[in-house]
């Protein structure tokens, strides 16, 4: 049979010699569990380089009686960046690049009588032959290997890889193309096959050769629903070969891209997305498969229906998440900007070759990038990125992530990063102006907002409130406009970068949430606003509630993104003005921002300060009420786990981990948002990730909490003036 097990157990030093391929001492290594990143590193205010070293993974491997006559493989889903294998000083491969998996045999390297060492050597520098490197790119690459590890043993016939592809996906009947990539050490005639779909077993026969090849079976008159947005349907397929079996995933769907919009099973969708870095504080890339899968949920629950993976492949978890959601992927290759030589085109082609072959059975993925993200054209490079992604997947189309105009439109969709879209005075894309064309294509914008407008989450309000207007201005435009299949804002959250980007403290905070995934609310209350109000009522007035925080003081004029029929403005106890969708200008939104600009001079006086209330109402009836203090005090330092119950730690397991917010409330429940005072947190029973002392950004802050042993973790933390509760998370 052909097992998996994880193998994330490891020990780690933060450097590496040749002697290390000799020597197989564990001195001077320590304990690491995978995920893992070369160096944990501050917040902000750091030199990027310090993670930009080489250093050393070794692990002892005993060979198992039951491992007699069985083949042997390692894989690794992640090493940032270029990681060399050796087993017993043996070199087994080189692997360049950081977001891609691979794996090599152990079978022939492996002693029976005595311990092996398993070395890897982990290049973190940012190498001119690796992609995205060469020039500046604007985001951190880590180091360490951040990714699950996995042992596999197998049989003579190893299956390297399965692809799942529906046919006829809108007949009743359906079908399935299932094609298993093989290396085998020998040849078999009419070996059995069994594939079992939905409960339902088929049997074949197949020749397997020796060597690299593949085997075709198709599944016909299937009955299966079809995988949407709104029913993500999903049909586990299991193969056995001679017995050795694998599992995976698929949907059924048909995606389009025209030149009148986007279509999902024959439905016109209009994409309405962000775009995401998978970084996180201290660690960077280094984190399980819960906190992956964290994200995919945080962003389906504003109501988005796409995110692009920029700019680069990313976590299986966070993509099977987004099958599970029905949210659907735009993913693109490894790079920023600059192409390189030769050498570094050649591993860019292999790039698209592994992220279509890791990423093909996901159903939410709807567009390959086979171009580097903003760079120049180069016609020879991109005919081949086109021509290997059509050739491996034929059912869904390329696109290519262009910055400048009248770029070369070799892939299947005109993807365009459009920053002048969400300004107000620029309301509108003339895609004949982008493309130089003089017809139109399937057009697609991939960036807008975010580094035009850097906003952090305690900036002034007139600062937060642009933010979200421009965002609200893009989608609208999108929304209105049936010649563009939609808009990806830039970017769902802060990320590290290098010096050269942002405000020099080395993060981009050009996010809708910050890196510890904590809103910046008035941008993500657009895209709540979205939301059906009998689900979900959202009401977000964006002003910090005072006299002075904007210019010429007072609070007017004021945005509220709401989906409410209409709110009421109460200054103290009298209703200043009923406000209604602003719908003149924003008639592209399901739910339109209301906007107040003026109250009753016998309701407000300035120097008579008193409480606001908002108050939201659907089909008549009050469903959401918000009150501000005049006097806003720190009253209650609320602590939120996003999660009550992890997994304990098993040999050779991955850890899980949940992320815990901290905020400091008002006497009416309100992050105060110009709060910066030192906090302390105190875990019992679990780890801390990054430093138990700092201080609050904007009256919040989140940490996540690693799970070991089974039992209680307790958590809580004080500030110097508020102290909350102990929460408490059951690891079992």
């Amino acid at each position: 049979m052909r097992q998996v097990f994880p193998f994330n157990d490891w020990y780690y030093k933060d450097s590496f010699s040749n002697d290390d391929l000799k020597n197989e001492s564990f001195k001077d290594f320590k304990k690491v569990t995978i995920p893992h990143t070369n160096k944990e590193i501050p917040f902000n205010y750091f030199d990027e380089k310090e993670t930009m070293f080489i250093s050393c993974y070794r692990k002892k491997i005993i060979f198992k009686p039951e491992w007699k006559d069985r083949r042997i493989f390692i894989k690794f889903y992640g090493v940032s960046s270029v990681a060399d294998v050796y087993l017993n000083g043996k070199h087994l491969g080189c692997h360049k690049g950081a977001y891609t998996a691979f794996e090599y045999e152990l079978t022939g390297y492996l002693h029976k009588d005595k311990d092996n060492i398993i070395t890897v050597k982990v290049d973190s520098t940012e190498r001119n032959d690796v992609p995205p490197f060469g020039h500046l790119i604007d985001y951190l690459c880590y180091g360490g290997i951040y990714r699950d590890v996995e042992l596999i043993v197998s049989d003579d016939i190893y299956i390297r890889d399965m692809h799942l592809t529906p046919l006829d996906v809108l007949k009743e009947n359906k079908k399935l193309a299932v094609k298993l990539y093989l290396d085998s050490l020998q040849a078999v005639k009419n070996a059995q096959v069994n594939i079992l779909f939905n409960k339902e077993n088929r049997s074949f026969i197949a020749d397997v050769k020796k060597g690299k090849n593949t085997v075709e079976f198709e599944l016909d008159d299937l009955k299966a629903d079809l995988w949407s947005i709104d029913n993500p349907v999903l049909y586990e397929v299991e193969v056995e070969l001679n017995g050795n079996i694998i599992k995976d995933k698929t949907g059924f769907r048909t995606v389009k891209f025209l030149p009148d919009g986007f279509y999902l099973n024959e439905e016109k969708i209009k994409l309405c997305g962000l775009n995401r870095h998978q970084s996180y504080p201290y660690v960077g890339y280094a984190m399980p498969k819960r906190a992956q899968e964290k994200d995919a949920e945080i962003l389906n629950d504003l109501g988005i229906n796409i995110v692009r993976t920029s700019h680069y492949p990313q976590s299986r978890y966070f993509l099977n998440r987004c099958d599970e959601l029905g949210l659907l992927v735009f993913e693109e290759i490894p790079g920023w900007q600059y192409i390189g030589d030769e050498k570094w085109k050649k591993l860019a082609l292999k790039n698209v070759e592994d992220m279509i072959n890791e990423g093909y059975n996901h159903p939410s993925i709807i567009l390959w990038g086979v171009r580097i993200n903003e760079s120049d054209n180069d016609f020879d490079f991109y005919e081949e990125t086109n021509r290997i992604a059509h050739e491996l997947d034929k059912t869904r189309p390329t696109g290519g992530v262009k910055y400048m105009e009248k770029a070369d439109f070799q892939e299947d969709v005109y993807v365009m990063n459009e920053f002048e879209l969400g300004k107000r005075e620029r309301k509108h894309i003339d895609q004949n102006m982008a493309t130089g064309l003089d017809h139109d294509v399937p057009f697609l914008i991939s960036e807008f907002v975010g580094a035009w407008h850097p906003t952090k989450r305690y900036d002034t309000s007139a600062v937060r409130a642009d933010q979200a207007l421009r965002h609200a201005y893009g989608h609208d435009e999108s929304m209105l406009d049936d010649r563009l299949c939609g808009a990806i804002a830039w970017c769902a959250f802060d990320y590290n970068t290098h010096y050269q980007f942002g405000p020099g403290d080395r993060v981009c905070y050009h996010g809708i949430f910050d890196m510890f995934r904590i809103p910046k609310k008035y941008a993500t209350a657009v895209y709540e606003s979205q939301l059906d109000p009998h689900v979900k009522p959202v009401l977000e007035p964006a002003i910090v509630w005072s006299n002075g925080d904007i210019d010429e003081c007072g609070f007017l004029p004021m945005y509220i993104f709401s989906n409410c029929d209409y709110v009421e403005f109460y200054f103290g106890d009298k209703m200043g003005r009923r406000l209604y969708p602003y719908k003149r200008l924003f008639a592209g939104l399901k739910h339109a921002p209301m906007y107040l600009d003026r109250v009753d001079r016998e309701v407000y006086n300035r120097w008579d300060w008193l409480d606001a209330s908002f108050v939201g109402y659907v089909d008549g009836k009050e469903v959401i009420r918000k009150k501000y203090a005049k006097d806003p005090m720190p009253k209650k330092l609320r602590i939120t786990p996003d999660d009550l119950k992890l997994c304990a730690r098993k040999k050779e397991e991955a850890y899980d981990v949940t992320r815990v917010v901290f905020e400091a409330l008002d006497q009416y429940g309100n992050v105060l948002d110009y709060m910066f005072d030192w906090i302390e947190i105190k875990v019992e029973g679990g780890e801390l990730i990054g430093p138990d002392k700092t201080n609050l950004q904007g009256g919040c802050l989140a940490a996540w909490v690693k799970a070991d042993k089974k039992g209680v973790i307790k958590i809580s933390a004080r500030t110097a003036k508020l102290k909350s509760d102990t929460v408490k998370i059951k690891v079992e």
